[in-house]
C-alpha cells in the first residue's frame, strides 16, 4: 500500500466507517484466536492411545515460523517414527535446515516428557538410517527418530508447564528487570547436553549492543525480498483464515482484518523500505529488540545431532522459564545462515562467544538466541494442526 494513501484511510472518517462495517461482515471484532485453532493447548481429548496422546503434547513445541514440521508413523507397535513434513521447510530463511530440525528436537523432548507422564519410558535412537543431508534440495524421507516405547517412565516436574508454555511476542514491560539471581536460576536449571553450553546476560553494558543486532537483523531479513516473501506466504490474517490453515504467523488485529477485507494488504511483493507495511513490521521488530530485558543462549557444535539435542533443550528452558514467571522469545535472524545475513552471523559469534563464526560443523555455533523479560498481559497461545494432519497410520 502506497504510504500517502495509507495514511489518508488510516486519518479519515471514511476508513472508520468501513473498518466497521468490514469487521461487522466477518464476524466478531476481537483480537483473541478461533477456539478451534487452539484447541491443542486443551490436552488430548478422548485420545486412549498412549502415542496419540504423547504427539498431542508435542505439537505444541516451538517451531520456526510455526510450520509444524512434524510427521509421526505409528504403525509399528510400541514405536513412533518421527520424519520431517518436506513441505514445511524455510528454504529462504533457514537454508541448511538447521532451524528445522531445532524444531524437531523440542517435539521430541515434550513427545517424551508427555509419555514418562503416562509411565511409559523411551528408547530414542537419532537418525536411524543416517543424518539428513546439508543442503534441503536433497533431503529425503529418512527418520529423524525412532522412539521405541519401554515400561517405566518416571514423570517430569516441568511436564506441568507444556499446556502453559507460550512464546510472548510483543514488548517486554521495561519497567521490569530481569535479577541476575533468576538468570542464574533458569541457566542452572539447564541439563546440557555435552558438548552443548547455555549463558544469558541481564548486564545493562551488555544489552545494547544485543538489542541493536536485533534490531539490524530484522532490517535485513525484512529487506531481502525472498525471506520476506517467505513470511509472507505463511501470514494468516483474519479468524477465518487462521481457522483454515492454524499454522504460519496468525494476525488478527481489527485493523489489519479490515484492511486485508478491503484488499489493501498486498501479499504479492515484499513491502518497500519506508512504506506503511514496511514500517510496521519493523516497528515491531524495534519493539521486541528495545525492550529485550536480557538475552539466553545456546552454544555448541553444529552436527544434525547437536541441532536435535538444541531443540530438547532449548523447550525445557522455556518450561522453566515458564515456571520463573519470565518470558523467552527467540530473535532467530542474526543466527540464520542465508548470505545476507552474513554480516550480523559473524557479529552475534563475536558477541557471545568471542570468537569468529564457525567455518565447520565442529566448531561452536550459536544455535538459540533469544531475549527475555516480562511480559505486559496474557500471553496468547500460537494455533496449532489437529492431531490428525501429523500422524501416519
Amino acid at each position: 500500500m502506497n504510504r500517502r494513501k495509507f495514511i489518508r484511510l488510516a486519518g479519515g472518517g471514511t476508513i472508520a466507517a468501513a473498518t466497521a462495517g468490514t469487521l461487522a461482515a466477518c464476524g466478531a471484532v476481537g483480537s483473541h484466536y478461533p477456539a478451534e485453532a487452539v484447541e491443542a493447548w486443551n490436552g488430548p481429548v478422548g485420545e486412549n492411545d498412549a502415542r496419540r496422546r504423547a504427539v498431542a503434547y508435542a505439537i505444541t513445541a516451538p517451531n520456526p515460523h510455526n510450520l509444524q514440521p512434524w510427521l509421526v508413523d505409528l504403525r509399528e507397535q510400541d514405536v513412533i517414527t518421527l520424519r520431517t513434513d518436506p513441505e514445511r521447510v524455510l528454504p529462504h530463511t533457514d537454508p541448511l535446515g538447521r532451524q528445522i530440525l531445532i524444531g524437531h528436537g523440542a517435539f521430541l523432548e515434550l513427545l517424551v516428557m508427555a509419555l514418562a507422564q503416562q509411565g511409559v519410558a523411551s528408547d530414542v535412537l537419532l537418525w536411524p538410517q543416517g543424518e539428513l543431508p546439508t543442503a534441503l534440495k536433497d533431503w529425503d524421507n529418512r527418520p529423524v527418530a525412532r522412539i521405541t516405547l519401554q515400561p517405566g517412565g518416571q514423570p517430569d516436574p516441568l511436564f506441568a508447564q507444556v499446556l502453559q508454555r507460550h512464546t510472548p511476542k510483543t514488548d517486554f514491560d521495561t519497567t521490569r528487570p530481569v535479577a541476575p539471581a533468576l538468570l542464574a536460576q533458569l541457566l542452572n536449571s539447564a541439563q546440557a547436553h555435552t558438548p552443548l553450553r547455555v549463558g544469558g546476560t541481564v548486564n545493562a553494558d551488555q544489552l545494547p549492543a544485543l538489542r541493536t543486532l536485533c534490531g539490524e537483523s530484522a532490517r535485513v531479513e525484512l529487506l531481502t525480498p525472498r525471506t520476506m516473501m517467505e513470511s509472507i506466504h505463511l501470514t494468516r490474517v483474519g479468524p477465518a483464515e487462521i481457522l483454515q490453515h492454524r499454522d504460519g504467523i496468525s494476525i488478527n488485529s481489527p485493523f489489519v482484518r479490515a484492511v486485508s477485507a478491503l484488499g489493501l494488504f498486498d501479499r504479492s511483493a515484499p513491502p518497500a523500505e519506508g512504506s506503511a507495511a514496511y514500517n510496521n513490521a519493523m516497528g515491531r521488530f524495534e519493539g521486541h529488540s528495545r525492550t529485550a530485558m536480557g538475552f539466553v543462549w545456546i552454544t555448541g557444535p553444529n552436527t544434525r545431532t547437536d541441532q536435535i539435542h538444541t531443540g530438547r533443550l532449548y523447550v525445557r528452558q522455556q518450561l522453566q522459564a515458564t515456571a520463573l514467571g519470565v518470558g523467552m522469545h527467540p530473535m532467530s535472524q542474526a543466527v540464520q545462515e542465508f548470505a545476507e545475513m552474513a554480516p550480523h552471523f559473524e557479529r552475534v559469534h563475536q558477541l557471545v562467544l568471542g570468537r569468529r563464526a564457525p567455518r565447520s560443523s565442529e566448531e561452536a555455533t550459536v544455535q538459540m538466541f533469544c531475549r527475555m523479560g516480562y511480559p505486559q498481559g496474557e500471553v496468547p497461545a500460537t494455533p496449532r494442526r489437529p492431531l490428525a494432519r501429523f500422524v501416519r497410520t
